[in-house]
């Protein structure tokens, strides 16, 4: 990757998250960035460029330390008086590089690396591979365990931070892990199954299902999604703390259902449990029976194999309505699009300033964002199930990545990726990759 050294940069860039000024950038969030005084590093394959890119002062480098082998390559076309510029030209490098090789071999008549002056590498390189199986076989251990493992089968000690360093140069960095349901080896076979006879619907075919699902909100949830800004040493400050009662406060439950270029009203349950009945009276009749008189009987209803959905009248109401069901595999989650939207109105009722207080206020909430909740995205989510069903193929039944869906903030159009990573604006029109 070839690396420039700008000392002035003004570019109008889409960059992800907070921007900081240093590092790679990726493209999320329009914003405009300013590189000043002293020199940034900045990998130019990551910028997607809005509007003109000034750049005042430019220095080419490249950091990767030749190997025995490229430098014998040099020598040898140096000794058939090949110049020193056309070889840094035809292998990338600065001249002073072939020079100083030159330099090297007349002086010692040598042109390997000289041994570093530093204080030798704590760990070789059969115990870094060592580190990362341990580490790949145990995913749960912590630095010290590892460290601790290590010691015990090498005799080498190091700290805590020197297998952190260790591991990060192969690849594994600490994360939160995914929560996710447990699937047995029969529901992995039903989630196969029932990708592999829908893969190949067209949106004709998913415009006549309504998904449907029921989600609880909370007002106070242990997400983890908040962070706030403090000093160090200031973690339990009353202004930094986050009073979080799981049995005194109070929720809602809602239901919902999208469909191809529609939805239906945002329910909201008053209190108590949803039984069969409720479900009937409540959902089916005003909602469910409507939709389908507006479809026609190429209408179908997509639920999840809750026991209020799977009760006796219910099913005796949705044949005497010739609404036709969809066997849906038990806990699949990940395959249902109406996840995403849960997701995203919990998300925009905690961001609200100011927070809230009362359920009655998070039920004003909820409807007002239900409402100006965009059809784009519910369309490009539908659009995706093409996608989740190839990826729940690809793993076998198994737990499939979460889509990401993004909005352009140009164009407004919704793009759905598998990558966190990738940004919509790759797959935008009206943005030029540079």
């Amino acid at each position: 990757m070839q690396i420039l050294y700008v000392k002035y940069v003004n570019v109008h860039v889409c960059v992800g998250g907070d921007s900081r000024e240093t590092g790679l950038i990726s493209a999320r969030k329009v914003r405009l960035i300013s590189f000043a005084s002293t020199p940034r590093r900045i990998s130019w394959c990551y910028f997607a460029a809005i509007g003109e890119i000034e750049i005042v002062t430019v220095k080419m480098s490249n950091h990767q330390r030749l190997d025995d082998g490229m430098r014998w390559r040099i020598v040898g076309r140096l000794e058939a008086d090949q110049s020193q510029v056309q070889i840094c030209r035809e292998f990338n490098l600065t001249p002073s590089v072939a020079c100083n090789l030159w330099k090297q071999l007349q002086d010692t008549g040598f042109i390997e690396r000289k041994p570093g002056k530093g204080r030798p590498r704590a760990t070789t390189a059969t115990e870094d591979r060592y580190l990362s199986i341990i580490a790949r076989r145990n995913r749960g251990a912590t630095a010290s365990q590892l460290s601790r493992d290590l010691y015990a089968a090498t005799g080498t000690r190091v700290s805590k931070v020197t297998v952190s360093k260790r591991l990060h140069k192969t690849g594994l960095f600490a994360r939160r892990p995914a929560v996710c349901v447990p699937l047995t080896s029969t529901i992995r076979r039903v989630r196969l199954a029932w990708c592999r006879e829908h893969r190949n619907w067209n949106m004709d075919q998913w415009a006549t299902v309504l998904f449907t699902d029921e989600s609880r909100f909370s007002l106070n949830t242990d997400s983890r999604r908040m962070f706030i800004w403090r000093e160090p040493g200031t973690r339990y400050l009353p202004s930094n703390i986050r009073e979080i009662d799981h049995y005194g406060e109070g929720g809602l439950m809602v239901w919902a259902g999208i469909m191809l270029d529609g939805r239906t009203p945002l329910h909201v349950f008053q209190r108590g449990t949803v039984t069969g009945v409720r479900y009937k009276d409540e959902i089916l009749e005003p909602y469910v029976r409507i939709s389908r008189g507006a479809v026609g009987p190429e209408f179908i209803l997509i639920d999840d194999n809750e026991r209020p959905h799977r009760a006796l009248l219910v099913d005796e109401f949705l044949e005497s309505e010739d609404i036709r069901g969809m066997d849906w595999p038990a806990r699949s989650p990940d395959l249902n699009p109406i996840e995403h939207v849960w997701d995203a109105l919990g998300r925009a009722i905690a961001t609200r300033n100011p927070p809230l207080r009362t359920i009655q206020e998070m039920k004003t909430a909820l409807l007002n964002e239900w409402d100006q909740f965009p059809q784009e995205m519910i369309n490009c989510l539908i659009s995706s199930m093409k996608s989740r069903c190839k990826a729940c193929i690809s793993v076998i039944g198994n737990h499939t990545p979460l889509l990401t869906h993004f909005i352009c903030l140009f164009c407004n159009r919704c793009f759905i990726t598998s990558d966190s990573n990738e940004c919509y604006a790759w797959s935008c029109a009206c943005i030029t990759i540079v």
